[in-house]
């Protein structure tokens, strides 16, 4: 076994090798940027090399310096993580010439693979199911168009060397074929140094289920039944869960034996990826083979009871896997959330920035956080927008989706946007409950305007306003204590007061017990019961013997709670205040119409107007680049470009002016 091994990789894949092999007595060294000199990943490892400047090219890509680090720490082998070098067959050539083991499979199975268009053809000459479509390189937009007309709309154009959800466009007509073509081109070069593009029919109504393989070097494959990820945005996966609800028995097997048959082919070990594509019939086509570890790796380890580093670093070092496909079952049902920095209330604009607040929901009862950050990190635009992943295991699959939304409402994030009131809403929607109707499209057709927050019901309202009280409550009884009173002009409140809740009005009565509190709620009596103390940014009660936890944020006189996947404006007035404040006016929002505003932290691409151009309603005015990702940016409503404010190359703020309409 190794004594010691670096991790080509950083953040909260990086932080999980380093656990498994500190449990198996291995030694770490870590790799970073300077964008990461103070990660958490460095701090847990036992040894740190700097490698560059942030941009992963000039760090994280650089194979010689990777080499370098291992000869001078002395590590014997490379856990590459995902993304990065993981898939490059050329790095791993390089560490066999300077005798490094390389933790995954061989140079030969990577290279094989990492090429889709290469690894469809290999898939159809193992037997295995593939997608319709043009296998070969494509010229130009003219070549494109005709090809994806040969083949049928609808038609995926994807980067041959792509992943992540990077270098894909879906275009229902030749028009979309010509506008998106040359995007995914440059993606493709900019995320992977290669810009070929293939084509393949689009199956509708999909979903997205992958085989997870382990294999050693004396010839055992096995596979680890399926995980199903077709809750996706843009291509780029959201949830993850295993088993999947949609798969039978004897679609897990011909699945899981077509997965092996293209492993033994081009000779793979260590562990892998074989994604599938299935349709409402239950019929699958291969995708593409993942030469790596998957990021939802998390929820087959929870229904295997397998570590698959562990397993990865052991078949590393030549040892034979101490499993055979009998001893593989299926415990319960797991589920992983990505949890990223993004703002779902603003169209999933990326957010970057320091977390000033981090607090993740303790990891108990079947809860498990994978994270590279804690208080104080920095959430950079140079890499994934990915926080941490929060995954669930439970008896059942309803049950684990519950745990997610209870662990949600704990997990505390403060300094930058993120996306868990979304991931939230989506374990309680009906239609993932369900289960078997979800696809690839379940997010597009279900928030077809935008992510608003889940609606509360009238009990969750009840019992948010309830909390209002008890919280305001608490306030005033601390306010009642301040010393240094006027006698007879101290602070003294009754009972009585009104919660606001979302504009919504409702009197409440409180009486406090001593950590009890009885409130009336419009009629209906609730009980109380919490410790909650001034500062914490998370009240946690049992309201009507519900337990409840929500996220406490100030907003002026007043509050933000955060619960169950949506926000909510709250302030408690006394009486008299309620009865004036229905006099205020209210404030008008300033009329930001005539600006084409920056909507994240990014790179100006292009600039496709010029002033005195005459725009409609739907064209494409700029494109900025943010994490790794061309986000285009499109007129609202038809104008005339006055003045342009920015051009191509420019780095803006967030809701800095590009371009400014005539009045």
């Amino acid at each position: 076994m190794f004594k010691k091994i670096l991790i080509a990789n950083r953040g909260e894949i990086a932080c999980r090798v380093v656990r498994t092999a500190r449990r198996m007595g291995i030694a770490t060294v870590a790799v970073y940027s300077d964008a990461d000199a103070a990660a958490l990943h460095v701090e847990m490892a036992d040894e740190a090399v700097h490698l560059g400047p942030p941009p992963a090219a000039q760090s994280y890509l650089l194979a010689d310096r990777i080499i370098a680090a291992c000869k001078a720490t002395g590590a014997e082998a490379v856990h590459p993580g995902y993304g990065f070098l993981s898939e490059r067959a050329s790095f791993v050539e390089t560490l066999d010439a300077a005798g490094i083991a390389f933790i995954g499979p061989p140079a030969s199975a990577i290279a094989a693979m990492g090429d889709k268009i290469e690894s469809k053809k290999l898939a159809k000459a193992a037997g295995v199911n593939v997608v319709p479509g043009f296998v070969g390189e494509i010229a130009d937009t003219d070549h494109a168009a005709r090809i994806a007309g040969e083949i049928g709309y609808p038609v995926m154009m994807k980067a041959s060397a792509g992943g992540g959800g990077k270098g894909m466009r879906l275009a229902f007509s030749e028009a979309d074929v010509r506008e998106g073509f040359d995007a995914v081109r440059r993606e493709a070069l900019a995320s992977f140094g290669d810009d070929r593009v293939f084509i393949e029919k689009f199956v509708e109504q999909p979903r997205h289920i992958e085989i997870q393989l382990l294999g050693d070097r004396h010839g055992t494959i096995l596979y680890l039944n399926e995980r199903d990820c077709s809750i996706q945005r843009r291509h780029q996966k959201v949830v993850e869960e295993a088993p999947s609800p949609f798969v039978t028995p004897e679609m897990r097997r011909a699945m899981g034996e077509q997965a092996v048959a293209l492993a033994r082919n081009v000779g793979y070990f260590s562990a892998g990826t074989v994604e599938f594509i299935a349709g409402a019939d239950r019929s699958f086509y291969f995708l593409e083979m993942n030469t790596r570890l998957q990021v939802e790796h998390p929820v087959t380890e929870c229904i295997t009871g397998l570590d698959l580093v562990e397993q990865m670093i052991r078949v590393a070092a030549g040892e034979r896997l101490a499993l055979s496909q009998g001893d593989i079952g299926i415990n319960g049902h797991a589920i992983e959330t990505r949890f990223y920095a993004e703002d779902p209330y603003r169209g999933f604009l990326p957010s970057i920035g320091r977390l000033t607040r981090y607090l993740p929901p303790t990891e108990e009862g079947g809860v498990r956080v994978d994270s590279g950050v804690v208080e104080g990190s920095e959430i950079s635009m140079f890499y994934d927008p990915m926080i941490a992943k929060l995954i669930t295991h439970a008896p059942t699959r309803l049950q684990a989706a519950d745990a997610q939304v209870a662990a949600l409402d704990r997990y505390v994030v403060r300094g930058i946007s993120h996306n868990a009131d979304f991931l939230s809403a989506l374990m309680q929607h009906p239609r993932f409950r369900a289960g078997e109707a979800v696809t690839t499209a379940f997010i597009a057709e279900e928030y077809p305007d935008g992510f608003k927050g889940h609606p509360a019901t009238a009990d969750v309202r009840a019992r948010l306003v309830a909390a209002a009280a008890v919280v305001n409550a608490i306030l005033a009884d601390r306010a009642q204590m301040i010393d240094g009173q006027l006698n007879g002009h101290g602070a003294a409140w009754g009972t009585d007061w009104v919660v606001e809740l979302d504009g919504e009005r409702t009197p409440v009565t409180v009486v406090d017990h001593g950590g009890l509190w009885d409130v009336a709620v419009g009629g209906a009596q609730l009980r109380v019961r919490g410790q909650w103390r001034p500062g914490e940014p998370l009240f946690e009660a049992e309201i009507d013997d519900v337990a409840m936890a929500i996220q406490l944020d100030r907003l002026g006189v007043g509050w933000r709670m955060t619960h169950g996947g949506a926000q909510h404006a709250m302030r408690v007035l006394s009486p008299r205040a309620a009865e004036l404040a229905g006099h205020m006016i209210a404030k008008v929002a300033p009329d930001l119409s005539r600006f084409l505003l920056c909507p994240m932290p990014g790179l100006v691409v292009s600039i496709a107007v010029a002033e005195g151009d005459r725009v409609e309603a739907g064209q494409a005015l700029a494109t900025v680049e943010a994490m790794k990702m061309e986000n285009i940016l499109r007129a609202e409503k038809a104008g005339t470009v006055a003045r342009l404010h920015a051009k191509a190359g420019d780095s803006l703020a967030v809701d800095a002016v590009i371009l400014e309409f005539a009045a």
